[in-house]
């Protein structure tokens, strides 16, 4: 198998055995190419979005709002599906933005973060709604951006005073960051990394079901690094942590920002090296292996836990094909 940051190519291997002192060959015929396996999945890559933090001075056309009430974005319904506002200048809205924050340009049109109150009443025609409930009806662009200016509105909202002396901060201009102007304490916006694991053992996944899910739902497993941990000891420590057994030929798989309300999943994939399933019943309600025939309730195609099981599932197809 031969493996790229695009595309993953399975060869049929031709053995010819030496008769006398002739050298073993080995030939090598590509069956089947599979697209997209093992890309970073960060949808953001795949845009035309660039990062800024400082707006443009002299910019007249529209720009795209990414305004919040608390974690639920402001958008237009219409029959047709949801949409947000494209306009000149937020004021046009009639709403008033406690904060605003430029975020960068997508397709050369600016893109701003606002937050607004709690008591904000949406325009006529428009709703505020959750991320989650988005996904899949927004434009894949814009969905990703939101998940962006979610998480720097939170960060404005809830870093406004200094952890070391508690004085107010003043926000830095040229980059995403705040500066306390008593002792020199720069705050940046929190982010927590996190693994995500797909385990396997020959033609059997390891699924498990937090107490937190929805009812039948199963999927990988995943933790908080900790501090001064590499990935990889995280995946050994989380995964022997919660269903006491061993892993070997851990694998980077890719990366999806998850903004509920600010991780990093850093997915990988491992192999079973041994133990037998003792579940941490304080975080999980049960786990076990399973082969794709017999696969439960899984997460939705928003998550990159979701993408680790079709990886699995593409998997298993194209080894029963070939063999």
């Amino acid at each position: 198998m031969s493996s790229g940051s695009s595309e993953t190519i399975l060869f049929r291997v031709h053995l010819r055995w030496p008769k006398k002192r002739d050298r073993l060959t080995i030939n090598l015929e590509p069956v089947l190419v599979i697209r997209g396996c093992f890309r970073v999945f960060n949808n953001m890559l795949e845009t035309k979005f660039i990062s800024g933090i400082i707006p443009p001075e002299n910019h007249s056309g529209p720009a795209w709002w990414f305004a919040f009430k608390e974690s639920k974005l402001l958008v237009h319904q219409e029959s047709s599906g949801v949409r947000l506002p494209l306009i000149a200048d937020f004021s046009e809205l009639g709403l008033a933005p406690l904060s605003k924050h430029y975020l960068g340009n997508l397709d050369n049109q600016p893109c701003y973060a606002i937050e607004l109150g709690g008591e904000t009443v949406p325009p006529s025609g428009m709703i505020f709604e959750g991320l989650r409930q988005l996904y899949g009806r927004l434009e894949e662009d814009l969905f990703w951006i939101s998940t962006r200016a979610v998480q720097i509105v939170d960060w404005d909202r809830t870093h406004r005073f200094c952890g070391r002396c508690g004085a107010p901060l003043v926000t830095r201009s040229t980059e995403r960051a705040k500066e306390c102007p008593q002792c020199g304490l720069l705050h940046f916006p929190r982010l927590a990394p996190a693994i995500i694991v797909l385990v396997e053992k020959g033609n059997e996944v390891l699924l498990a079901r937090s107490r937190h899910f929805m009812p039948g739902m199963y999927s990988v497993l995943a933790g908080f690094v900790e501090p001064g941990e590499s990935l990889e000891e995280a995946v050994v420590r989380e995964i022997r942590e919660e269903v006491g057994i061993d892993v070997q030929d851990i694998k980077y798989f890719g990366s999806q920002p998850w903004p509920f309300p600010h991780s990093l999943m850093i997915g990988f994939t491992a192999n079973f090296a041994g133990g037998e399933i003792i579940i941490d019943d304080t975080e999980i309600e049960d786990a076990g292996w399973f082969s794709v025939e017999s696969l439960p309730r899984i997460p939705g195609k928003i998550s990159i836990a979701r993408k680790l099981i079709d990886w699995f599932i593409t998997k298993q197809a194209t080894t029963q094909r070939l063999f």
